[in-house]
């Protein structure tokens, strides 16, 4: 997103980070509309956090949330349709506004990136726990392409995983520093390292 762009919005009671996986179950309308929507026209949605409310109904979102493009889709068993997606750029929401059909959208603009930095010595005792997280998490993690050199990728993947209160990971998604990132999930990290 160079410039300000409308994107319809997906609140939920999650965080989705920069390359992440989630996986969604879609049943309410609005939504299977906006599914249909992406898949034909190759478009992400944005999903945000819930500050307050519900995800079947009227909600209070934060301002910085994070473009999901679909991955794969299928019908399931129980009639919803299953949607997996991958995170991409963040952006701040500039308006919002509800459509007749219920859907949430916004206009939003682009944040940039995290600068590229290998991560430092300091953290590398962290990758062997978490190539053994992601492994235990395989299913949900297949198709992400791993950079355990990164600390963009590495501090993104910890505040998935790591048990965190959902403003602690909005904190950790809205910030632009991956080294700053990784110092405040340092000793949550380390924490659950020594619990195996």
């Amino acid at each position: 997103m160079d410039d300000s762009l409308e994107i319809p919005l997906f609140p939920l009671q999650t965080v989705l980070f920069p390359g992440g996986p989630l996986s969604l179950r879609i049943f309410e309308p609005r939504y299977l509309d906006m599914v249909s929507r992406c898949l034909r026209e190759e478009h992400a949605f944005g999903v945000c956090l819930i500050r307050a409310g519900a995800e079947t109904g009227p909600a209070e979102i934060v301002e910085v949330g994070t473009l999901a493009r679909i991955v794969d889709w299928q019908p399931r068993d129980d009639g919803m349709l299953g949607i997996r997606v991958r995170g991409g750029d963040r952006f701040r929401l500039e308006q919002r506004w509800t459509q007749k059909d219920g859907l949430n959208v916004g206009r939003a603009r682009s944040i940039a990136p995290d600068l590229p930095a290998p991560l430092p010595a300091e953290w590398r005792p962290l990758v062997p726990w978490l190539k053994r997280a992601i492994k235990t998490l395989a299913a949900h993690y297949s198709g992400v392409e791993a950079d355990y050199e990164d600390a963009r990728w590495v501090g993104f993947r910890l505040a998935e995983i790591l048990p965190l209160p959902l403003p602690h990971r909005q904190v950790l998604l809205e910030m632009t520093s991956p080294l700053e990132r990784l110092r405040m999930l340092w000793p949550l990290a380390q924490a659950a390292r020594r619990k195996q």
